[in-house]
This record gives C-alpha cells, sequence and structure tokens, in this order.
C-alpha cells in the first residue's frame, strides 16, 4: 500500500484500468466505473483500515475520459426494422418474440424483461385489435455471475433501477404488444415461478440467446448499411428505440421518463440527438402563444 503513494504508480494503475487486455482503451463509461472502484479502496485503505494518511487520487491530475451519455440516432431502429426484426426472430425462435417485443413496445430493459412476470401482465379482456394494456414493473434479473450471488445462479432478483425495493413502475402496453403477449402466454405459457421467458433447462433467460439481434440479417439485404444488423448491436437498443419513438410522438417528456425509469434531466440529455420532427409543431405552438401580442384587440 505504501507504493501508492507515489504519484506513478497511482497514474500507472489509471493507465491500466484504461485499457483492455489487448492494449486498446476501453470505454469513457468503463473509465469512469473502474475509477470508481479503484477510489473507494482507496478511501477503504484510508479509513479504516488505516494504511493510508490519504486518498492518492484526490491529489493525483488525471483527467477522466467524458462519458458518452447521449444515444446516437444510428443506433436507434425505425418501426419497418423493428418489425423485421421480430419476423425474423419469430421464424428463428418464436419463444423469444415477446422477449424482444417487451424492449421495443414498452421500453423494458433487458434485465427487467427477463424478470417479467404474469403477475406484471394486466392485459385488457376484449380482444378487438385496439385495446391497451399495462405492465406494473417490480424489479430486474440482473447477470452478476455465480460467484457473486451466494446462491450460484448467475443471476440476482433486485429492485428497478434508480428505485426503492418495492416500488412498482407502470409501463402501457400497445395494442401490438397486447396482441404479441396474449399468443406467448397461449402457446407457452409461464414457468412454475411465473416468468414469461425461461432458458432451455427451465431457468432465467440466458444473455447467450442474444447474439442472434447483431447476427440475423434483420431487415433484409434492401435495407443495405441501415439495416437493423448495423444499426442495433444489442437488445438494450431496442429500449432506446422506444423512448425516443415515445418523444417524437409528442409525449410529455415528464411523462416519458415516468414510464421509462428515468429522471426528465437524464432522459433529455441521453435523447437529446434522438427527438426529431417536432420542429414544426413547435413553431406552431410558439406563433399561437405569440398571436394576441402580434394582434392586440
Amino acid at each position: 500500500m505504501s507504493a501508492l503513494a507515489d504519484e506513478a504508480v497511482v497514474l500507472g494503475t489509471l493507465k491500466g484500468i484504461s485499457r483492455t487486455l489487448t492494449g486498446k482503451t476501453v470505454s469513457g463509461t468503463t473509465i469512469a466505473r473502474k475509477r470508481a472502484v479503484f477510489y473507494n479502496i482507496l478511501d477503504y485503505a484510508v479509513s479504516p483500515a488505516k494504511l493510508l494518511t490519504s486518498n492518492p487520487l484526490i491529489s493525483v491530475k488525471w483527467k477522466t475520459p467524458k462519458v458518452a451519455e447521449e444515444v446516437s440516432p444510428r443506433r436507434v431502429v425505425n418501426p419497418q426494422q423493428a418489425a423485421a426484426l421480430l419476423t425474423s426472430v419469430e421464424k428463428a425462435m418464436d419463444q423469444l418474440t415477446a422477449f424482444f417485443a417487451v424492449m421495443y413496445y414498452s421500453a423494458l430493459r433487458p434485465a427487467e424483461a427477463v424478470d417479467l412476470t404474469a403477475d406484471e401482465i394486466d392485459l385488457p379482456e376484449a380482444e378487438n385489435g385496439d385495446e391497451w394494456g399495462w405492465l406494473c414493473l417490480g424489479g430486474s434479473a440482473l447477470a452478476v455471475g455465480a460467484d457473486w450471488t451466494g446462491n450460484e445462479k448467475r443471476r440476482e432478483s433486485r429492485e428497478l433501477k434508480h428505485r426503492a425495493r418495492k416500488a412498482v413502475r407502470p409501463v402501457p402496453i400497445p395494442p401490438p404488444l397486447v396482441a404479441i403477449l396474449r399468443g406467448h402466454l397461449a402457446e407457452y405459457g409461464v414457468s412454475p415461478d411465473g416468468h414469461l421467458f425461461v432458458g432451455e433447462r427451465g431457468g432465467p433467460l440466458s444473455e447467450s440467446v442474444w447474439p442472434c439481434l447483431a447476427e440475423g440479417p434483420y431487415g433484409g439485404p434492401e435495407q443495405g448499411r441501415g439495416s437493423l444488423t448495423a444499426r442495433s448491436a444489442r437488445p438494450y437498443d431496442l429500449r432506446h428505440a422506444c423512448v425516443s419513438t415515445w418523444l417524437n410522438a409528442g409525449v410529455p417528456a415528464p411523462q416519458v421518463a415516468e414510464w421509462a425509469g428515468h429522471s426528465v434531466n437524464v432522459l433529455l440529455r441521453v435523447y437529446a440527438k434522438c427527438i426529431v420532427g417536432q420542429d414544426d409543431l413547435a413553431r406552431k405552438l410558439i406563433a399561437e402563444a405569440l398571436s394576441p401580442l402580434q394582434n392586440p384587440g
């Protein structure tokens, strides 16, 4: 621990956490996360361990790389590409169609989709094709590895992100997703513990099945470089597409933030570049607000 009093050692450590084993620079998000862990370890060495007199990171001149928080429009699929994806998944592994659909239509995080149970789904009684339902999400199942869960399971059930343990987040189910969930429940039912999506051996759905999202020729050759394969390499990007669709449809940001489980500040910062097509509506609203000043009396 005494070696950490040498600034060169601390800087070397920071350089090390900024590289992969092959020497490539990792993302800003990864560097920021690892630096935070390093900082906390050194804080523990100061107190209560009392192995250091002060945290050496405080005095080291090292600038953490900026974290790219904004979602690139290139990673947001359009409705046609999303439809092509769901059609391809239905043909290849129909039991996963609803899994991808809840992320695209209701903005679930992958860990929330994995943990989705029948008790959290409220479907309308009518089957006329235009009725909405509701999801009442209460938890997520994060993949943390069997070495860390304490029960030899790879996933750990936790509360919703940024929410209290017993908090529930309501999310609307649009009619297309209502139909998909009805079909899934009728065809595959639920696991003994009520989960919609399970692995081949009956346990939690494994992320090993997710690469199909990036590898399959979803969208078809006619889509060229704009195909879903090029745009969306992660299931999480379907959530981005859903939130972007809500914002571009004109749904107020506070409502979108509530459904997506964000704060309004984070929502607008992350999705700023994905909000398009509302310029004309914004100008019209401003013109209407200013019309009494332009035409007094």
